[in-house]
């Protein structure tokens, strides 16, 4: 047996605990893990504009490869800290959880609570750059992630922080290079920083961000006098309105910050999204909760007040009052505590009575004006036919309850279970048509994964009420089988399968039901994404057979370079799943240690609702206008130019 003793233990110096495990500071060192070190630099500056210290954030891709950040702020401390005998420029961005923003003096809102932001950019970097504009001075300082002997020095300061002469400028400059060594690709995306600076930019009207692009000679500027105003405006731009324009609500109370904007579409479901000092909390929590329970008794009082229930069967709930809600919710506040290190729900107790009380007075006072009577009237109209859906959708739930025996038969006649009853490693893979659900059956491993074949195409939800989805047979079939339930009724805990895997044809047929089913999920069952539950498989689009040799190859890139030098090869293109053998689906899709599969993720829930909203939607226009901009009419099908070559 090898000895463990304390000459094994490993102590990591400085930031190069940031390299050796940077999934756990950044996530992922993909194009994900990449721009998230922009945005450490990015919020740094945000919070000092943020907080009434400048009013300019300007954000440059050069076209080195580097990315820069200037703000008009205080600047960076630069006297030597008391305690490390340092600058403050060095002790930021080498220092793990070290900043100004862990006390209450120096920033009132941060979105920067952990200290590591501006540290970890610097240590995933080759080399990076501050400058410093303050009092009247300016002052530089490199750092550098040197080798030496083999081994990485990450962030390593070249100088100490230098005096350069007089200036009439303030603020921070960053310049940073992604280090190559970690990331597999360093070449930043502009509609990727474009999309998260115009959300940065209605969070915090007023402020003007400036987004250059010297690769392509580019230059936007973003400011939005309205804030979130001017954002559910953009929003339901694509969407019908019911009326103009958006209600706003603004106040502070006990050191907590709200704003408030809403309006409601014609369409069936809810999209709230929220933030909390300009974090996204797309799993909500408590300031959602507040806003909630506030709108559910403002409209309440106001259907009472005005005597619009007539219809005795009618009692309203808080979903009959959100059917068709776009809302945006911010709160800024001190102490922040986010449930997990992912930063997607809101836990601090008090926000809810805060937020109630700003929102439940707002919505009194805007409610209580003559001139929006109309408004009051026109949503609790909507919410009438809310309350008669849902109410007809209850029965409906009551009776298949009651009918539980002969919908399990059914599913059992559908569903192709597997016989571990362990959720934790169980897999259920939704398959295209009873030919590729036969193969699929014939070639799992029947231990863990399950077969659900769909026998036509789900319903499109976007476009229908919860009690016409209900209605599907299809959809139905998928809820039974994973067992949360939906909406309201959704339990996690109930959950039967770790992996829910969307295995559909690589055609445009199989890409309509992956995008149906994806839908689905979004509006229904959007925890099934948050928690990484929903996966799309990934079956080969070729196999390309020698003398000696089968390869299976997934996409056109992957046929052009394993065919470059081939000269005597057969090529076939699946058109489906049920084209393969059992053997071969096996080995190329449902077998763990050779398969490839997309996990369907949540990074912009805004972005998501609108990419749902304008591709699922009624509305043609906005689908026609992005196919007319980003569609290729002029690109030949490679796998027709392989056929005529072979």
């Amino acid at each position: 047996m090898a000895s463990y003793d304390s000459k094994d233990l490993i102590v990591l110096e400085g930031l190069d605990a940031v390299r050796m495990r940077p999934g756990m500071y950044i996530g992922t060192t993909g194009s994900k893990g990449l721009h998230h070190l922009l945005w450490e630099i990015i919020d740094n500056s945000i919070d000092e504009v943020a907080n009434g210290f400048g009013n300019k954030v300007e954000v440059t891709l050069h076209k080195d490869g580097t990315a820069s950040v200037l703000d008009n702020g205080r600047g960076i401390p630069v006297s030597p800290h008391p305690k490390l005998k340092i600058s403050g420029v060095e002790v930021v961005f080498t220092q793990l959880h070290a900043g100004g923003k862990f006390g209450d003096n120096n920033y009132k809102y941060s979105g920067g609570l952990h200290g590591v932001g501006a540290s970890v950019t610097n240590a995933l970097s080759r080399w990076l750059e501050v400058t410093v504009y303050k009092d009247g001075k300016k002052y530089f300082e490199r750092f550098e992630s040197i080798e030496k002997k083999g081994k990485i020095h990450s962030g390593v300061p070249v100088k100490p922080l230098a005096e350069l002469g007089n200036t009439t400028l303030r603020g921070t400059y960053v310049k940073f290079l992604p280090d190559d060594r970690v990331f597999k690709d360093i070449e930043f995306n502009y509609d990727t920083v474009y999309e998260r600076l115009k959300e940065t930019a209605f969070l915090n009207k007023g402020i003007q961000i400036e987004l250059i692009d010297e690769r392509i000679n580019k230059r936007e500027t973003l400011c939005y006098e309205g804030g979130i105003r001017d954002y559910v405006t953009h929003l339901t731009m694509d969407k019908k309105p019911l009326f103009f324009p958006p209600i706003y609500i603004e106040n502070e109370i006990d050191d907590t910050y709200v704003t408030l904007a809403l309006q409601y579409v014609d369409n069936y479901t809810e999209s709230i999204f929220s933030y909390v000092n300009n974090i996204p909390t797309p799993e909500g929590g408590t300031h959602e909760v507040g806003f909630k329970t506030a709108l559910t008794k403002v409209l309440n009082d106001f259907a009472k007040k005005h005597n619009l229930i007539k219809d005795k069967d009618i009692t309203f709930m808080g979903d009959d009052f959100r059917e068709g809600l776009v809302a945006v919710l911010s709160i800024k506040m001190k102490n922040v505590q986010f449930e997990g290190q992912t930063k997607t729900k809101l836990g601090n107790v008090e926000a809810r009575s805060r937020v109630e009380s700003v929102c439940t007075q707002g919505l009194t006072e805007f409610f209580a004006s003559k001139k929006n009577e109309n408004v009051g009237n026109i949503i609790i109209e909507k919410a009438k036919g809310a309350a008669r859906v849902r109410a007809a959708t209850k029965r409906a739930k009551e009776t298949a309850r009651a009918k539980n025996s002969i919908e399990s038969s059914m599913l059992i006649g559908k569903l192709a279970n597997c016989t571990s009853k362990n959720a934790e490693i169980n897999e259920m893979f939704i398959v295209e048509g009873d030919s590729a659900g036969g193969t699929a059956k014939q070639g799992r491993d029947r231990y863990y994964q399950a077969i659900l074949p769909l026998r036509g195409k789900p319903l499109n939800s976007e476009k229908k009420r919860i009690d016409q989805v209900l209605a599907n047979e299809e959809i139905r079939t998928i809820i039974g089988a994973i067992g949360t339930g939906i909406g309201e009724d959704f339990k996690l805990e109930n959950l039967k399968y770790n992996k829910i895997i969307i295995l559909s044809d690589a055609d445009q047929d199989g890409m309509h039901i992956r995008c149906i089913l994806l839908t689905f999920f979004f509006r229904y069952m959007r925890p099934l994404i948050t928690n990484g539950n929903i996966y799309v498989g990934m079956p080969p689009l070729y196999k390309v057979t020698t003398r000696d040799k089968e390869k299976y190859l997934y996409t056109d890139e992957e046929l052009e370079e394993y065919t470059k030098h081939l000269t005597n090869y057969n090529l076939q293109r699946y058109k489906g799943l049920g084209e393969m053998s059992a053997e071969q689906l096996w080995t190329t899709t449902l077998d763990p240690a050779h398969r490839s599969m997309i996990r369907v993720s949540l990074e912009d829930a805004v972005k998501a609702d609108q990419e749902i909203s304008m591709w699922m939607g009624d509305d043609v226009g906005p689908r026609k206008d992005y196919i007319n901009k980003y569609a290729n009419f002029n690109k030949q099908d490679n796998f027709e130019k392989k056929k005529e070559a072979n």
